[in-house]
């Protein structure tokens, strides 16, 4: 019985059978210690806990969002999705606050209304961008006390951007010539399927304007599925993302769907100077991107002059999955140029690909570090997450002088 409780979670029949069997107090004790070791499984978790929801609830975390305050602070901010929830009616963004560098965390406020959504600081002020459901009105809320309180975005006044259906992520938001950029995808289509009903676009406003005013913001065209693409192969794009290519071009690289096994791709969008046309090229604007069959999202670093991801990489022994389905590996990876990425350093890893994930990270650079946010799925004293995709925790990490493992080269695409 000792050995079974050092080494396994104690289950309740198991306590109790023990229990009949054992009179001595000492020994009782022993195993109440035990029992809450076990109980602490969630220690095990690589990085900080910022929040942990258990499997049976039904609720799950999503969408981590995290930036960095004028005054040094961190703010992160996640999701909740899950048959448990009211994602599909009025979805509910949950605000955290870090004030010694991620630490630890304290929980600032709950917006009602949010979903998908990612944190940006403007002219010193907090904002947030997102869904108010799942699917819903492409919406923006301000800050004015570091995201204590949020404005409601009543109309198009007041932070109601787009109407209608739409589709995102936490996903950056960029300056480039006068304007802030940001992509989403327009989910209104004549199918309901995943994938196949998003449509890429970007929108932009200029930097001086009142952002929570829809009349200030343009919106490109927005370029549906296409069943053609990739010899038939293609499931849609989703989660873009606006990037500033070398040559000060705006492009919008997206997660992309494939039904070739253990492939993962990207696809890039070109985007008009004046925020209103997108283009796209089957023939050249597919690339070979580790991590593309997932979430990622890519920055612009000019002290090392190199573009910056973290991502799900698949490792050749689970090559014969989905690439969509394998979250359990996370890299970081670099590219002078958007082409030719070069992956440096696996991050977390964890063998077990079908109850672990590692997923959906948002970083930051600070100072001569990275800090990011994970969806995690992981072990804890209830039998673990629900599968590797329903996280049951949000977790912190640092990479530290994250130039010098430019040095480190694990594989280039």
């Amino acid at each position: 019985y000792y050995m079974c409780f050092t080494e396994c979670t104690i289950t309740t029949k198991k306590f109790k059978h023990m229990r009949e069997h054992v009179k001595n107090s000492t020994l009782i004790l022993i195993l109440i210690v035990l029992f809450s070791t076990a109980s602490a499984q969630s220690g095990k978790v690589p990085g900080v806990v910022v929040n942990y929801i258990p499997a049976h609830t039904k609720v799950y975390i999503g969408s981590p969002s995290i930036c960095i305050l004028p005054n040094g602070d961190y703010v992160a901010s996640h999701d909740h999705f899950g048959p448990g929830t009211t994602e599909h009616q009025r979805a509910l963004t949950a605000v955290y606050k870090s004030t010694n560098k991620g630490k630890s965390w304290t929980k600032i406020s709950q917006i009602e209304g949010q979903f998908w959504s990612n944190l940006f600081v403007h002219k010193n002020e907090l904002y947030i961008t997102g869904t108010w459901k799942h699917h819903g009105n492409f919406i923006i809320r301000r800050s004015l006390d570091d995201g204590k309180t949020w404005s409601e975005p009543t109309d198009g006044n007041h932070g109601l951007l787009l109407e209608g259906e739409y589709h995102t992520a936490p996903m950056p938001v960029i300056y480039h010539k006068g304007r802030l950029w940001r992509a989403i995808e327009n989910a209104k289509a004549d199918t309901k399927a995943w994938g196949k009903r998003y449509s890429a676009m970007v929108i932009s406003a200029p930097v001086d304007a009142d952002l929570l005013v829809s009349s200030n913001w343009t919106a490109t065209n927005f370029l549906p599925y296409d069943s053609t693409y990739l010899d038939g192969k293609f499931g849609g794009w989703l989660e873009g993302n606006v990037v500033v290519t070398t040559e000060g071009a705006m492009v919008d690289i997206l997660r992309v769907a494939t039904s070739e096994q253990g492939r993962d791709m990207a696809a890039v969008v070109q985007i008009s100077d004046d925020g209103t046309k997108a283009v796209f090229s089957p023939e050249t604007g597919f690339m070979d991107f580790v991590g593309g069959a997932k979430k990622f999202s890519i920055r612009y670093d000019e002290k090392s002059e190199r573009y910056w991801t973290l991502a799900n990489m698949v490792k050749k022994e689970f090559s014969h999955l989905p690439a969509s389905a394998v979250r359990n590996t996370l890299v970081l990876k670099s590219s002078p140029d958007l082409k030719s990425w070069t992956v440096h350093e696996i991050l977390i890893e964890h063998p077990d690909v079908k109850m672990h994930g590692f997923q959906y990270v948002d970083w930051q650079f600070d100072g001569r570090d990275i800090i990011y946010l994970s969806r995690t799925a992981f072990d804890d004293e209830f039998g673990g997450a629900h599968n590797f995709h329903d996280a049951n925790y949000l977790t912190f990490n640092r990479i530290k002088r994250y130039q010098k493992l430019q040095r480190k080269t694990l594989q280039t695409e």
